[in-house]
């Protein structure tokens, strides 16, 4: 038994179940699981609990809305195979339902010396991933991106952008129509299993009873988990993104990034020119004081106690702290924010910046302090949690959709 009782019978349990299987979180994981079983096993009853009054308000909805190709992934990793497979369904499932999107290739782009051996190292990762990649010297650098400079670059053509907010709302719409039921506003504040199944409550007061439970809570996974009864082995440490607008998107035809440090799993400050024409700059990775805190000022003490006191997020400080001064300097500093685009865009002053919308990250941080680097999905008795899906997961939606689905059927 997980979390506060559910006033459920004891023992076994005759009956009825309000759905075969019960998702918590309406992002697009949680959505894409549910299409997934619908389409699988046509015919099983599925119900999804979001706590906002709406789907999509965290993650799905908070992000520069690019379709990543796979090519920063380890080999055979989920991330890898997923986001590959991913982006291609992705932008069939776009076109076929109207979401608007674009294919827009993107740069890499290395603007000092000691990056050339890390940019070489993308390109044969892209190789092994089976991404088409281009080599690109300073003079076809700015062929694809007049302002941009850089020694050199891979073009990579398989990225693109959508609206994953879009993207959310038709897999809610198709889920409907296939029998799926969506409830908002319903919060799970505790979970009780039992040999014939899971009930859970919400703060509604709402009880549903379901043979199977699939978290797919995003920021708040590791507390589901653990309401569950689980261990999950890990903390979500939330990392703020920040970003800023280009005053001018002109500027910018595309997508450009810098070489990412392959220690940590955020791509560095980059340029992305959006579905709606906008570019945006960014972003930073700061730790965020809420789980939701889209905000500098946003604290929740309860929140971000839990946060300091798992031993991997003190491990991790120890072990990153140069990284996350630097990344806090750019925070606090415009300057400092401003130099960081300057690598890649020279022309660019303060003045062309201007503040735009914060997500979060919700990061996986193992007890040893080390960041999860994959997609992480576990099971346990009638339940299966998805307790690291971070960018590139709405992307990769579609097939980590089918893989939760399958092994969450495996449980009926």
């Amino acid at each position: 038994m997980g979390g506060d009782a559910v006033t459920v019978s004891r023992g076994g349990y005759d009956g009825a179940f309000d759905c075969d299987v019960l998702v918590i979180g309406g992002g697009i994981v949680g959505l894409s699981t549910a299409h997934a079983l619908t389409h699988a096993a046509p015919g099983t009853k599925v119900i999804v609990l979001e706590k906002e009054r709406a789907t999509a308000r965290h993650q799905t909805g908070r992000n520069s809305g690019v379709i990543h190709s796979g090519i920063y992934y380890r080999p055979g990793s989920l991330k890898a195979r997923f986001a590959v497979s991913g982006s291609a369904e992705l932008v069939k499932f776009c076109a076929e339902y109207g979401v608007p999107h674009r294919i827009s290739g993107k740069l890499i782009v290395a603007t000092r010396r000691e990056e050339l051996p890390r940019l070489h190292a993308l390109v044969q990762r892209g190789r092994e991933n089976g991404i088409p990649v281009r080599e690109l010297g300073p003079s076809q650098i700015r062929e694809y991106e007049p302002e941009v400079r850089g020694l050199a670059a891979i073009q990579v053509g398989t990225t693109g952008v959508c609206d994953f907010g879009a993207v959310a709302a038709r897999l809610a719409e198709v889920c409907d129509s296939l029998g799926t039921e969506i409830r908002c506003g319903e919060e799970v504040v505790a979970v009780d299993r039992r040999p014939w199944g899971v009930a859970v409550r919400t703060a509604a007061g709402t009880v549903l009873r379901s043979r199977t439970l699939v978290n797919c809570a995003g920021l708040h996974c590791d507390r589901v988990a653990r309401l569950a009864g689980d261990d999950p082995g890990m903390r979500i440490v939330p990392f703020r993104g920040e970003f800023h607008e280009l005053a001018r998107p002109s500027r910018v035809r595309g997508l450009v990034y810098p070489v990412p440090d392959p220690a940590f799993p955020f791509l560095g400050v980059h340029l992305t020119r959006g579905i709606d024409g906008t570019v945006h700059v960014g972003p930073n990775a700061v730790p965020a004081l809420a789980l939701e805190g889209y905000h500098r000022r946003e604290i929740r003490p309860r929140e971000l106690a839990e946060t300091l006191a798992w031993p991997g997020t003190r491990r991790m400080a120890r072990r990153h702290w140069r990284y996350g001064v630097g990344e806090l300097h750019r925070s606090l500093s415009k300057r400092a924010f401003t130099a960081a685009v300057r690598r890649l865009l020279p022309s660019v002053t303060e003045s062309d910046l201007r503040p735009a919308p914060a997500g979060v990250r919700a990061q996986a941080v193992l007890r040893d302090g080390t960041l999860a680097d994959d997609f992480l999905i576990k099971e346990s008795a009638r339940t299966v949690h998805v307790l690291n899906a971070p960018s590139p997961a709405a992307t990769a939606s579609l097939p980590i959709g089918r893989e939760v689905a399958r092994r969450a059927l495996a449980l009926l």
